[in-house]
């Protein structure tokens, strides 16, 4: 091909779609590749579907549609490219393509995405959530026991423990999330407390909205984008907004940049006050995807186990560093998938020697996904440390 025929074919080409060298380094780290050996299903076998979509050589159908909705979206393939290329990138748009030309999406993120643009509407719709897990009822096998507050805000909440504990060091917002909001959260009061504890003033913004991580997902990047923009207004005046999942935190990111920062490593960066010992067999703590691969997390939070008295009563769980299938709603659009990526990563415990063990991560999505695991106690990091405290009696006067 003469050098002016090649300029002219590499000037019709996705930039971000050439860097791939099919090395398949990416294989083995793709947990739908891993459970069906499929090619299709793998980084690598997406990237050549989208590549000849984009080059006219494959007109989009459902088939391709159908490999790129399965992706768990866990980003895995991207900290194991040696050829940096942008997976991430390339899958929001691909989704968002198919959302425009009004292909793909599940019915169910279509049905909750709207509600996620109205906080204290979707705050109220929950409440049947909260009260569900108050009275430990488990409609859903992934909604793993809990008290959150019924209708005491973490706003309200965060007023009273400031006025209580009179912390007075550092100020630092929290995003709540929706999801963690409106059915989960006591990890959000957990997460209020210990902060306190430590001497940080927590500010909960009231004007605050969803993430917008469903709407990434699904392709709705108009939704997204609006989200974005009322974010960016509610954590102007901050300097550190904190994050206690992990997926809503890398969404977040995505507005307002670096002084989002996800709460566990945040922890793990302080003078962390010592707690009282916890009396539990053992605790292996698994990274959530989106801190791990999505935001480059990967230092265990070893401060924050040591000031919950531990001591060597925790380890990492085996292949930690891999998605256990939760993948945001993933697990509940592709119940199937996720319950063989989950039988994979989970499988360790059936040669443990311990009776009682806890599994700690820190990203309320995975925290259900690993609840369905029978028997397994799931914790938030923050609620160990929270527990911790607690009987250490930090919060007599709350």
């Amino acid at each position: 091909m003469s050098a002016p025929a090649f300029e002219a074919l590499m000037a019709t080409e996705h930039p971000k779609l050439l860097n791939c060298v099919h090395c398949g380094l990416c294989l083995d780290e793709c947990p739908t590749y891993r459970l069906t050996g499929v090619e299709a299903n793998s980084p690598r076998g997406r990237l050549s579907l989208w590549r000849a979509e984009w080059e006219g050589r494959l007109e989009p159908s459902r088939e391709s549609d159908f490999y790129t909705a399965e992706c768990v979206g866990c980003l895995a393939c991207v900290s194991a490219c040696p050829a940096n290329v942008p997976y991430g990138d390339l899958l929001m748009e691909k989704r968002a393509q198919q959302h425009e030309a009004g292909r793909g999406g599940d019915w169910q993120t279509k049905v909750l995405a709207p509600w996620l643009k109205h906080t204290a509407l979707f705050q109220a719709l929950t409440l049947p959530l909260r009260l569900s897990r108050r009275l430990g009822l488990r409609l859903k096998s992934y909604l793993f026991p809990g008290d959150p507050a019924l209708f005491e805000s973490t706003q309200a909440y965060a007023r009273r423990v400031n006025a209580a504990l009179k912390p007075q060091g550092a100020a630092v917002a929290l995003l709540t999330g929706c999801l963690m909001e409106g059915g989960f959260r006591e990890l959000n009061a957990a997460t209020v407390r210990v902060l306190a504890v430590n001497g940080f003033q927590v500010r909960v913004p009231e004007a605050q909205a969803c993430c917008g991580a469903v709407h990434e997902h699904a392709g709705m990047h108009a939704d997204k984008a609006g989200l974005d923009a009322r974010n960016q207004a509610a954590f102007a005046a901050d300097t550190t907004v904190l994050s206690n999942s992990s997926g809503c935190g890398l969404s977040l990111r995505h507005a307002i940049g670096a002084k989002q920062r996800d709460l566990i490593d945040f922890l793990n960066q302080a003078e962390l006050k010592p707690g009282a010992a916890l009396d539990l067999d053992h605790a292996y703590y698994d990274f959530p995807c989106h801190a791990y691969h999505g935001q480059g997390l990967r230092q265990v939070p070893a401060k924050l186990f040591k000031a919950a008295g531990l001591d060597q009563r925790w380890s990492l769980a085996p292949d930690a560093d891999r998605c256990c299938g939760s993948g945001g709603s993933y697990f509940v659009t592709h119940a199937e998938n996720a319950k063989g990526i989950l039988d994979e990563k989970s499988a360790f415990l059936k040669a443990i020697p311990y009776k009682k063990p806890v599994l700690v991560t820190a990203n309320h999505v995975c925290m259900m996904q690993w609840s369905q695991v029978p028997g397994l106690t799931v914790k938030h990091a923050v609620q160990v440390l929270d527990e911790s405290y607690r009987l250490a009696g930090y919060y007599k006067s709350l």
